[in-house]
């Protein structure tokens, strides 16, 4: 008998190319994932790789295998997905992977609206960039993912997932009370706080700043939109968030752009009522934060 969890690392092999990428984008080590796969060799009764350098290559056998796996995998999702619809109102437990903005200021209305629509439901949240929750969605660790995209910086999205828009978040200037009213090209003398150049936010930010005719002086670097905050209120630096950061209305400042936010789940899981809740109760959560009705 072929192990699900074994089959699923050698889709992901067949997708991400190297041991050490599974391993990274699954948080094992590589000598793990070589390790399950052997033992997957010994199931199928057929070598499933051969050396390339200090790579792996799939054997033919292999790619058998991930075709089959990938058909297998689909139709077990959608048989749970059909037993969860039988039931007369979502129950089990959907995992989501969320970005940080979102967990701070979705997540709390989003488990209150859902704990009075859906009460056997549990929502399951751990905070991961897009980038590698798209990771964990495909190899099956998470069942939703909720991500955030920039302008010019479109996250590829990978065969058998299904995504669906939640909306656009505006960006804008974030200013200390000393520097309201002051337009993006009139900062180049002012102390940023942005994410890391090597983060979609991070890069867009410093397009935009290189637009406006300067390389912004970006003293703090951070990841953490707390941060990014809390430098703004006390007058240290100055900054570009997203309207959802704040807790009630945002600053009055002109829009520079939107990033949007969508969700994502695989093919085969995306109809399992628990799924289906989670994202309508999202939109429903977004379109009263943006002040909109949800569709």
């Amino acid at each position: 008998m072929l192990d699900l969890h074994r089959l699923r690392l050698l889709k992901e092999l067949h997708t991400r190319g190297t041991l050490a990428a599974v391993a990274a984008a699954l948080g094992y080590s590589s000598s793990a994932v070589s390790q399950q796969l052997s033992l997957l060799e010994k199931e199928a009764g057929a070598p499933l790789l051969e050396r390339v350098g200090r790579g792996v290559r799939l054997t033919p056998q292999a790619l058998i295998l991930v075709r089959h796996a990938e058909a297998v995998l689909n139709r077990l999702e959608q048989a749970e997905a059909e037993i969860e619809a039988s039931l007369t109102a979502p129950t089990g437990v959907i995992r989501i992977a969320a970005f940080q903005t979102a967990m701070l200021t979705l997540m709390p209305p989003l488990l209150d609206l859902l704990a009075r629509d859906a009460p056997k439901l549990r929502l399951d949240a751990v905070q991961k960039e897009p980038e590698r929750a798209l990771s964990l969605l495909t190899a099956g660790a998470c069942d939703l993912v909720l991500a955030e995209e920039y302008p010019g910086y479109p996250l590829l999205l990978r065969p058998g997932l299904d995504r669906v828009d939640v909306g656009p978040d505006p960006m804008r200037l974030a200013l200390p009370p000393a520097l309201a009213g002051r337009s993006l090209s009139q900062l180049s003398d002012q102390r940023w706080i942005l994410e890391p150049a090597d983060t979609e936010s991070g890069r867009w930010a410093r397009v935009l700043c290189r637009a406006a005719g300067f390389e912004p002086d970006v003293a703090f670097d951070s990841t953490d939109i707390v941060t990014h905050i809390r430098l703004v209120e006390t007058g240290h630096a100055v900054a570009i968030l997203p309207d959802l950061v704040w807790p009630h209305t945002p600053p009055e400042a002109p829009e520079l752009g939107h990033r949007h936010i969508y969700t994502c789940a695989r093919e085969g899981a995306h109809q399992r009522p628990g799924v289906v809740a989670v994202r309508a109760a999202l939109k429903a959560v977004y379109s009263k934060r943006v002040g909109s009705p949800a569709p």
